[in-house]
């Protein structure tokens, strides 16, 4: 069974920092493009950033140089350091990826992890 975990989330004052990580497991022959993408209460789900197995991220809106993100392939794991964290950047965050599995392609995503921005 193939699984994307998240973690890292939780509360932090504005101004505050966070890294979440994002682990795949399970029988997959390869990791292909990953994002993050997150989801504040009424609105809707939002890409934040997003990294091809090899190559540099793609940040959305104003994001970048605030969140940076990275991938380890060796462990199929992606993160997102998140800098100078504002009220408006609470949301679950999501981690997705494109699987290459046995039996053909996949695309999951995680359970999602709460970040919470306040003082």
């Amino acid at each position: 069974q193939v699984q994307l975990v998240e973690s890292g989330g939780g509360l932090v004052q504005p101004g505050g920092s966070l890294r979440l990580s994002c682990a795949v497991s399970g029988s997959i022959s390869s990791v292909y493009d990953m994002g993050w993408y997150r989801q504040a209460a009424g609105k809707q789900r939002e890409l934040v950033a997003s990294i091809k197995r090899w190559g540099s991220a793609n940040y959305g809106d104003s994001l970048k140089g605030r969140f940076t993100m990275s991938r380890d392939n060796a462990k199929n794991t992606v993160y997102l350091q998140m800098n100078s964290l504002k009220h408006e950047d609470t949301a679950v965050y999501y981690c997705s990826a494109a699987l290459q599995l046995s039996t053909g392609l996949l695309s999951a995503w995680g359970q999602g992890t709460q970040v919470t921005v306040s003082s």
